[in-house]
């Protein structure tokens, strides 16, 4: 390593996590391929994909139990892993909580909550133990043991013993799988309330999009071993970068349409104003994304849909529909209107991003 590798330029402050094209293989099987992005401090980021894409190699490259066959990792400006160099694991000041919480059975909820505070007084660990505990709701409960609590419970003290030594990084390898649905979207609220209220950088690692939209300040979509989108949870919605990035994000359709100029496209439904790169000739074939919510149900409107499927999803109904032209699209309409399959319903379009790819 060279030695003005880890030099910071007065007056700037370096990303917490700064991830350059990291490489990792298990045999011949390529993981991770190029992988880069940056986190700044306090900020809450998130790895999306389905499973098998390498949201947990990513995970344990950064804290230092796998090591990377190419790129570079960094925290705080300091370079931690590289191709023929790492940081010992215990060096690099990051926490961990796991999917299946790990907390030692033998001990009492303040004893696990204080095992990682090497170097401290016993009232001192008492104190963090307990300082904790009224952070993540549990006060009262140092004495109770981990089978004695709920599987959302025995979560926050995983989290309290993770965040007990002051981490600089917190990493989270899908902490509310095991928890149910409901449970799991009020905890995750719950966590990223917690996180910010101790200024914690954090990367969580799920498949589940609500998930990470609660919790997740910027997002990247996992892929073949790669980020395909590093963004706001609103940008990854509304102006997906990639047509996989459209299909994995929420729900959607595509229609056919034609490029009229470089700021409108014609579809079935008319034409309508769109910001397309300047290299795309008049004519050429495009594939528009339309979500549910660019369909607002009008019963004044002219243009009619038939009713194909419906889904009730108790303050709206999710319905597809064939437009006259043959094209579907979905849209959520309010659960009052009630509509029967086969019947014809007023729709319009309000897209503030059309988001179109060449097809």
């Amino acid at each position: 390593m060279m030695a003005n590798e880890n030099i910071v330029e007065p007056g700037h402050q370096p990303a917490l996590v700064a991830i350059q094209g990291i490489e990792q293989s298990y045999g011949t099987n390529r993981i991770l391929n190029g992988l880069s992005f940056t986190l700044e401090r306090g900020q809450i980021g998130c790895l999306l994909g389905s499973s098998g894409c390498g949201k947990t190699t990513v995970l344990r490259c950064i804290a230092g139990f796998e090591p990377v066959a190419a790129g570079e990792i960094r925290l705080n400006g300091v370079l931690v892993s590289s191709k023929n160099f790492s940081v010992p694991t215990e060096n690099r000041r990051i926490g961990m909580v796991f999917q299946d919480y790990a907390l030692f059975p033998h001990l009492d909820i303040a004893a696990n909550i204080a095992f990682g505070l090497h170097g401290t007084t016993r009232p001192q660990r008492d104190l963090r133990a307990a300082e904790l505990l009224d952070v993540v709701g549990l006060g009262n409960s140092e004495s109770k043991f981990p089978h004695e609590l709920s599987g959302g419970q025995q979560q926050r003290v995983a989290l309290a013993r993770a965040l007990a030594p002051r981490p600089e990084l917190l990493l989270l390898d899908e902490p509310f799988s095991n928890l149910d649905v409901e449970l799991r979207e009020r905890l995750s609220l719950e966590v990223r309330d917690i996180l910010k209220q101790q200024n914690t950088t954090a990367i969580l690692v799920t498949h589940d999009q609500h998930e990470a939209f609660n919790i997740a300040d910027v997002v990247g979509i996992m892929a073949n071993g790669t980020i395909e989108q590093w963004d706001t949870p609103y940008n990854l919605y509304h102006e997906p970068a990639s047509r996989m990035a459209a299909d994995f994000i929420g729900q959607g359709t595509f229609l056919p349409g034609t490029v009229v100029n470089g700021k409108q496209v014609q579809l079935e439904l008319g034409v309508f104003p769109a910001n397309l790169p300047a290299e795309w000739p008049c004519g050429a074939a495009v594939d528009v994304l339309l979500r549910p919510d660019d369909i607002l149900h009008d019963d004044s409107s002219p243009l009619q849909a038939e009713v194909l499927h419906k889904a009730f999803r108790g303050a709206a109904f999710l319905y597809t529909l064939r437009l006259p032209g043959g094209g579907r699209v979905m849209s959520l309409v309010p659960s009052h209107h009630n509509h029967a399959i086969g019947e014809k319903i007023g729709i319009r379009l309000e897209i503030d991003h059309l988001v179109a790819f060449r097809r």
